[in-house]
């Protein structure tokens, strides 16, 4: 199975002056784990996570105060639509994180997330004859 097949299209971008509530509070109403961080001015993609808000928060900071800019990662590791789940994941582990921006010629098109391909392989694992038929 592809990273095409299991990635979510919802893709949420947002400007790097977001504060992290309105960040978290665009995450929640289209219930995703990430954002990508378009920075024109910096002439790239980076990516907000839910960690990054939960680790802004318990460290005391204030999220009305905090700016998304000052929480993104900007050295992000992008999948391609074609790669495999298993390359992915491979990524995913390799770099500890939990989140992929998957970007084709013209940006990016989608997020998979570990839960997307827990998601495409336990179907699988729990009926094995299934894969043979």
């Amino acid at each position: 199975m592809l990273v095409r097949d299991a990635m979510s299209t919802v893709v949420l971008t947002i400007g790097p002056a977001h504060t992290l509530r309105q960040a978290a509070r665009l995450m929640a109403a289209r219930r995703v784990g990430a954002a990508v961080v378009l920075d024109s001015d910096a002439g790239g993609l980076g990516i907000l996570t839910e960690r990054d808000i939960l680790n802004s928060v318990g460290a005391g900071q204030n999220p009305d105060l905090e700016l998304a800019g000052t929480h993104t990662t900007t050295d992000v590791v992008f999948a391609a639509p074609s790669w495999t789940l298993e390359e992915a994941a491979e990524a995913m582990t390799h770099g500890g994180f939990r989140h992929l921006i998957v970007l084709d010629n013209d940006g990016p098109v989608g997020i998979v997330s570990v839960r997307d391909i827990i998601r495409c392989w336990a179907p699988a694992r729990r009926h094995p004859a299934t894969l043979a038929g």
